[in-house]
């Protein structure tokens, strides 16, 4: 009886992650990357980086908006991170597609190239209801 009961509560556990998991694949992703610039970074520098992730919208299917900002937090708690970049896609699936594409990869190599980028922090979240 105690086996029965503890294989019910697990499938309905399982079934229970399984739909959540599936669901949660529907609602739009958030990607947020925050970006902490050398001090030798130029304004035109920092602007062509922005330009080029802005434009990632247009060549990478599933983005549906670009968002953009500078810190200004009174709170003094950005460790150095002042430029946020907000990319909002479709689903999950949108996001897994956009990190490999090629357009998002020759975004990654004109960072490296321009070499002002001291750091990085990425997150993403689902929305959801």
């Amino acid at each position: 009886m105690i086996k029965n009961a503890f294989l019910a509560i697990f499938t309905m556990l399982f079934i229970s992650a399984v739909i959540s998991t599936a669901h949660a694949e529907e609602y739009p992703v958030r990607h947020i990357v925050a970006f902490k610039y050398t001090d030798g970074a130029t304004d035109a520098q920092i602007q062509q980086v922005t330009d080029a992730f802005r434009a990632l919208q247009h060549k990478i299917p599933g983005v549906v908006s670009f968002e953009h900002g500078v810190n200004n937090s009174p709170e003094g708690l950005n460790k150095g991170f002042k430029h946020v970049y907000v990319v909002t896609f479709e689903d999950e699936k949108a996001r897994d597609a956009y990190l490999p594409h090629p357009e998002h990869k020759k975004f990654g190599a004109l960072l490296e190239e321009l070499g002002i980028l001291e750091d990085a922090f990425v997150i993403d979240y689902s929305l959801t209801e």
